[in-house]
């Protein structure tokens, strides 16, 4: 079989020749080669559109898919594209991915310079897509959906040990005696018109402050020498002034003085007050404000008792620098082994070593200290166990001699990576540090090597993964799914309304809601990312955080921010299968967004066909089954590749056989019929020719395959000649042979 060949050929506009009158061109002549022969019945095609009857469908638009940058350059594809379509659709810039920048914001300057090159033109722009799981800006989406992180912090912490807001009826905090009248204000009424707040009245000035009593109550008691801080919002109906008593528990008093006297205004005021424990007041657990003086009526709002925690935290965390010890392979322990010298330590005296330490996995390794001569007599620590999280350990040896001037860390036993940090080591009952280059934080390992048996390693490790001391530990608040819920709707709403109004004075028809049926296992159902483990970057599924009415909503705003009349449709891929049974889904699930309200006019059918897979039986059935529902349809990425039977992919570009190559025009051909035969009049809205050239090698979509009516250089080839048949609905002409 010949296989064909690139020829020139007319693309549809003109070509001038130009020649100088005083030249007279030579006569010559030669053998044309056979492909080029085959294919000159091509040069007498008109431009696609021209085929187009627009009597019989007067709203048809023959679009083409488009490359923004290649169409506003206004150069070949430019010219091509305006002259043989009515319409061009974006492959990708006017997709969420390409729009939304990661803080949000649209970047819609490059959308409104292709609106200006293709009003100019007269060619229209069809949106293409608002809404699909792919090519959207998906680390900004999942960005608002993930959770709050609040930083942990390292050093002394004010730890919360008592806390009362009173927006709910929890009272195990607080109590009050008889003479207290309790209520709750109104929702708005509490500290800076939020929430409400707690009132307690005293109905009439008692003989002693405290014969009117609020109690705040707290755990663990107070210890003489600790740290409180008191924070409060406080005001009165009148000027008033009031003292706190220390009780160990209501009604249990310990002292006249807590936190000193309070005054309050009928003006929220913050009240705060610092107190270092005195023993006067050691041991109590609750805190008394006494009310009886003044008959009037207090109001509490975001009591806060804090202790100061001057150790930090009780979690360990990163900042600065470790010591980093790798070992690839197992091999006796000494030999991965890293060491310091020291001075000499006392024989009997008893050494205390503690450090920090983990691992990339569990690690159970050893100390030493040791006499580096002879036949290096040491006294052993023995072992510990590092895990994943930094762990503290403190061990301790007393040496046997008074030589051991080297101090070592054995690990040849180990495969993996472990961290030291904060190494000491100390005499008992002294605070002098025998340990050079202890914390690593000059950013090296100086003073420290070993004998690696050209192995293992030591190294510094990378600033923040040293031990940092212990903190309080990151915090971490999920959303809770309404509030992820209400976020991705404002992100859909935003999204919506800028590309929407920048658009809407041209564009006048919309992909909205893309490939929204799934694949497998059932292809009736909605897509979801949920419980998928290989998604790519830009995948983003708003169905998951919307639900099944995310296409209700979708629908709901593109009428809202574009034209009253705009032609809005749903489209997917794979209803020409041969079950029907995802076209058949996609019709169910148009009913039911068109129940909840949203009114759909057009269903878009994308078709990538391939021949010698796609049957033309299941083509008919399929516009059969989508021009019952009455609505506009529209083939919305028709392309084709050649897959051959039995073959395990298919066909790239120069492998297409010229006998192939007249077979895919005969696809195209029927297809095309197939539209006008069983779509009425009224319910065409179009074609569009996903792939005007071939595809090239290291493209995303169909790689090297022969998708296009014209080749890579432009030149119409057989699949141009059965397309325009299609349109015409009759062979215009035949190949030369």
């Amino acid at each position: 079989m010949k296989t064909i060949h690139k020829i020139l050929m007319l693309i549809a506009f003109p070509v001038l020749f130009v020649a100088c009158a005083d030249n007279t061109p030579l006569e010559y002549s030669v053998d044309k080669p056979e492909s080029i022969a085959i294919a000159e019945y091509l040069n007498n095609y008109d431009v696609l559109k021209a085929y187009v009857n627009r009597t019989e469908n007067p709203k048809f638009k023959l679009g083409a898919g488009a490359s923004l940058s290649e169409y506003v350059s206004k150069g070949l594809v430019y010219q091509l594209l305006n002259s043989n379509f009515d319409e061009i659709s974006m492959g990708y810039e006017m997709k969420h991915g390409a729009v939304v920048q990661n803080d949000g914001t649209l970047k819609l300057d490059d959308v409104r310079n292709l609106i200006s090159v293709a009003k100019e033109a007269g060619t229209t722009v069809y949106g293409h897509t608002l809404v699909w799981h792919a090519n959207q800006n998906a680390n900004y989406l999942k960005g608002l959906i993930a959770p709050t992180v609040i930083p942990g912090q390292t050093g002394p912490t004010w730890e919360v040990i008592a806390s009362q807001d009173f927006e709910t009826s929890d009272a195990s905090n607080y109590q009050y005696n008889n003479n207290a009248v309790v209520s709750f204000t109104a929702d708005g009424e509490g500290a800076a018109g939020k929430g409400r707040a707690l009132k307690i009245t005293n109905a009439e000035v008692r003989t002693n402050e405290w014969d009117c009593q609020f109690f705040v109550k707290f755990s663990p008691a107070m210890q003489a020498g600790e740290k409180y801080i008191l924070r409060m919002n406080v005001r009165s109906d009148a000027p008033a002034t009031f003292a706190t008593q220390a009780h160990v528990v209501p009604y249990q008093y310990k002292h006249w003085d807590f936190f000193g006297s309070i005054s309050s205004t009928p003006t929220w005021t913050e009240f705060v007050k610092e107190i270092t424990v005195s023993a006067d007041v050691a041991t109590t657990g609750t805190i008394a404000f006494n009310l009886g003086k003044n008959a009037t009526s207090y109001y509490f709002d975001n009591i806060k008792l804090e202790k100061y925690n001057e150790k930090g935290g009780s979690v360990p965390v990163d900042a600065g620098y470790a010591m980093m010890l790798t070992n690839p392979q197992t091999q006796n322990p000494w030999e991965a082994q890293v060491g310091t010298n020291i001075s000499a330590l006392a024989n009997g005296k008893k050494y205390n070593l503690t450090f920090w330490g983990k691992a990339d996995k569990s690690a159970t390794l050893t100390a030493d200290v040791q006499t580096p001569s002879g036949s290096y007599p040491s006294n052993a620590f023995g072992s510990f166990t590092l895990g994943t999280d930094w762990t503290q350990i403190k061990l301790s040896v007393t040496p046997t001699a008074a030589d051991r001037t080297r101090f070592l860390f054995n690990f040849g036993q180990y495969v993996g990576t472990i961290y030291i940090d904060n190494v000491v080591l100390v005499e008992d009952g002294t605070t002098n540090n025998l340990i050079g280059n202890s914390d690593f934080e000059i950013g090296a390992v100086s003073g420290w090597n070993g004998a690696w048996n050209g192995i293992a390693k030591i190294a510094i490790s990378p600033e923040g993964k040293g031990f940092g001391g212990m903190g309080s530990g990151d915090i971490i608040i999920p959303k809770t799914d309404e509030e992820k819920r209400l976020l991705i709707d404002g992100a859909l709403d935003t999204w919506m309304a800028g590309m929407l109004g920048a658009t809407k004075d041209y564009v006048k028809a919309w992909d909205v809601v893309n490939e929204p049926m799934s694949d497998w296992p059932d292809p009736t159902k909605l897509k979801t990312g949920i419980g998928k483990t290989n998604m790519a970057a830009d995948e983003f599924y708003w169905q998951d955080y919307l639900g099944k009415d995310y296409a209700v909503r979708a629908i709901q705003l593109a009428r809202k921010y574009g034209n009253p009349d705009d032609i809005l449709f749903i489209n997917d891929y794979g209803l020409e299968g041969a079950d029907q049974k995802k076209c058949l889904g996609l019709i169910d699930y148009v009913k039911y967004v068109e129940s909840k309200g949203a009114k759909v006019d057009g269903i878009g059918t994308q078709m990538h066909v391939t021949l010698g897979e796609t049957s033309l039986d299941a083509v008919v059935a399929m516009f059969k089954n989508l021009a019952a529902t009455g609505k506009l349809i529209k083939i919305s990425e028709l392309d084709m590749g050649i897959k051959p039977e039995g073959a395990a992919s298919n066909l790239k570009t120069e492998q297409v056989t010229l006998e192939q190559s007249k077979a895919m025009a005969k696809f195209y051909q029927d297809i095309i019929k197939a539209y006008f035969d069983n779509v009425p009049a009224a319910q065409r809205y179009g074609i569009t020719q996903w792939a005007t050239t071939d595809s090239p090698s290291g493209s995303s979509w169909r790689a090297g395959e022969p998708i296009g009516l014209w080749t890579s250089g432009y030149n119409r080839k057989h699949a141009y000649g059965g397309f325009a048949n299609g349109l015409a609905g009759k062979i215009l002409f035949e190949p030369s042979n």
